[in-house]
């Protein structure tokens, strides 16, 4: 990348981040808690107002004294008192994580090889010419159905965040964590309704556009597409479920039900695609509708476990009157009680900046496609950049998994020092200083620690992986192509992919801790920022006809920024701090040597 080119992207970024790149770290948190009890608290994101604070009861008491005798994979149960635990959670080991991440791994992997058992049948079967054009087909319609998923993929980020909170101030079983639950399982199945309703409707008119010219060359293209999207439409409601069900359950840091309930989707799915696809002959269609009952079969797996672990009367409260029969008694003292529940207006809170998130995302790599496709050299150019994008996907979970480990491992430790400190707060409004107070500060020091180890581990596994995968275009470049030209234009490429690879690590845990801590405006900042300056960047690269390394030495750009930002947002102010008094006591040090000059 030319000189001034690279000055001008990184300024602009550096200058339109504004207070995005200032660091704030837990100990920021700590100040920003102690100003205000009534306003926004950077641990949680979300307004609250504290109330009143009950005196604690014989079982609150109870609950927090138990404490001593917490096993590292249970949540404490003190924040309900206003009081917290004797003592912080044992942290967790590398032996938690790895029960947690490797199951939730395996999660990840599971849909790309739905799709690519989808594809594969499809392409096998039929003759030449068909099977080419239904794979066509396939493309667009897979691409909009999963981009119409993703758009809801809010919902499982805000049920794992509010469920693993919950738990963490009232316990597993209390009403505030079983309404979470219930109140994700009732926003998603309407939700999938009401997209159902809108793909079985208009889906027709949407692929047009999303496939564009191609449509009008090729009538049968957008036949098929649609007819896919509307079979696969069936299953939106039930998909959307399925995703905030397995969402608790992470929350619950339960990653094996899930896994359980994905494996059933992958074998109706295989039979599936051999009897409809293979042996009956209905191609695409008969993918889409193997696709379909593997989305039911994998629900219907799922819902009996999470009825089961979720909620202590085994309703997830779908049907009407639904709940525990508790809620409908009580009169205005149960209402008071209730307060406390999440409502569908927590989850709304987390649309917009998860939305931000998502669509940053994918419109970073719609343009750096968009600008690969507009440079010279072409097919040569594309097909070098395809390889390296899905050589990146291929690696993007392995870290995205540590995302999901710290959405899951936090909250224990944030949501009741939280609830502790807005209580103290409250009572003591003039008084109560959080710096001052050794119970929080062990607490605010215990996540600290969890986040720092997490990413350490996030970064052990990307200098892995990244090195690893990186060397195939590298060095082993016969693997993906038989084309000799395609495999010497990738080399250039691999140095920017092992960059890439590298920065998502620190990129990944860092979003996965602002998001524990709900630090939702700051998130949605730093990628609207982001995802409106790579634009730019990708579109100078294509005016002057540029190689396309520049455009993946732009995204290494890109995910340097982003990772400086996240990461400087949690361990930028530790690090400050101890530089400061690494160098005020060397500067002691110095004037004690002089002064003791002067007297001898």
């Amino acid at each position: 990348m030319n000189k001034s080119l690279l000055i001008w992207l990184l300024g602009t970024l550096v200058s339109a981040s504004g207070d995005a790149f200032v660091p704030q770290s837990f100990a920021s948190l700590r100040r920003h808690l102690r100003r205000s009890s009534t306003t926004t608290s950077p641990l949680i994101g979300l307004r609250e107002s504290t109330g009143a604070v009950a005196a604690p009861d014989s079982s609150d008491k109870e609950q927090t004294a138990d404490v001593d005798s917490t096993d590292p994979d249970e949540i404490p149960r003190g924040g309900g008192s206003g009081g917290l635990p004797k003592r912080v959670p044992p942290l967790p080991t590398m032996e938690n994580y790895r029960k947690f991440a490797l199951p939730c791994l395996a999660l990840w992997v599971m849909g790309p090889l739905l799709s690519l058992v989808d594809t594969s049948f499809v392409g096998l079967s039929g003759s030449a010419a068909q099977s080419a054009e239904q794979l066509a087909a396939l493309g667009p319609a897979t691409t909009f159905f999963d981009g119409a998923t993703y758009l809801f993929a809010f919902l499982n980020v805000a049920t794992t965040n509010l469920y693993s909170s919950a738990r963490a101030q009232a316990g597993s079983e209390s009403e505030k964590a079983e309404s979470v639950v219930r109140t994700a399982a009732k926003v998603a199945l309407g939700s999938g309704f009401a997209v159902m309703l809108l793909l079985l409707f208009v889906s027709r008119p949407l692929l047009g556009l999303y496939i564009g010219h191609e449509a009008g060359n090729n009538p049968h293209l957008l036949d098929w597409s649609t007819e896919y999207v509307q079979i696969r439409a069936l299953s939106m409601p039930t998909s959307l479920l399925l995703g905030v069900l397995q969402a608790a359950l992470l929350g619950a840091k339960d990653s094996v039900t899930p896994l359980i309930a994905v494996v059933y989707s992958m074998v109706v799915n295989v039979i599936g695609d051999y009897i409809a696809v293979k042996r009956l002959g209905m191609g695409l269609r008969g993918a889409a509708m193997a696709t379909t009952l593997a989305q039911w079969a994998s629900t219907y797996a799922l819902i009996g476990p999470a009825r089961q672990k979720l909620v202590k009367d085994h309703n997830l409260g779908l049907l009407m009157g639904g709940g525990r029969k508790g809620d409908k008694e009580g009169g205005k003292k149960k209402k008071r009680k209730n307060d406390g529940l999440v409502t569908g207006r927590s989850f709304l809170a987390f649309a917009a900046p998860v939305l931000t998130l998502i669509l940053g995302k994918l419109a970073a790599f719609g343009f750096m496609t968009h600008a690969a496709a507009g440079l010279p050299g072409q097919p040569t150019t594309l097909a070098s950049h395809q390889i390296i994008l899905s050589t990146f996907f291929f690696i993007s979970p392995f870290l995205e998994v540590i995302s999901q480990t710290a959405q899951t491992f936090l909250p224990p430790y944030l949501a009741p020092v939280k609830e502790y400190v807005q209580k103290m707060q409250t009572k003591n409004p003039d008084s109560y200083d959080v710096d001052n107070d050794p119970v929080a500060q062990e607490w605010f020091g215990a996540a600290f620690q969890v986040a720092t180890k997490l990413l350490t581990s996030g970064l052990l596994v990307a200098s892995i992986i990244a090195t690893l995968v990186s060397s195939i275009p590298a060095f082993f470049g016969n693997f993906i192509t038989s084309d000799v030209v395609v495999q010497d234009a990738v080399k250039p490429l691999a140095k920017y992919l092992w960059a890439g690879a590298l920065l998502t690590a620190p990129v990944a845990v860092s979003e996965g801790c602002l998001l524990a801590k709900r630090e939702l405006p700051f998130l949605a900042t730093v990628y609207l920022v982001s995802s409106i300056v790579l634009p730019f960047a990708l579109i100078e690269i294509k005016k002057q006809a540029a190689p396309v390394q520049q455009v993946w030495a732009a995204f290494a750009f890109f995910q340097l920024f982003r990772a400086t930002c996240f990461a400087g947002r949690i361990w930028g102010e530790p690090v400050v701090t101890k530089l400061k008094k690494m160098f005020k006591r060397v500067r002691n040090k110095k004037g004690s040597s002089g002064g003791q000059l002067q007297t001898s």
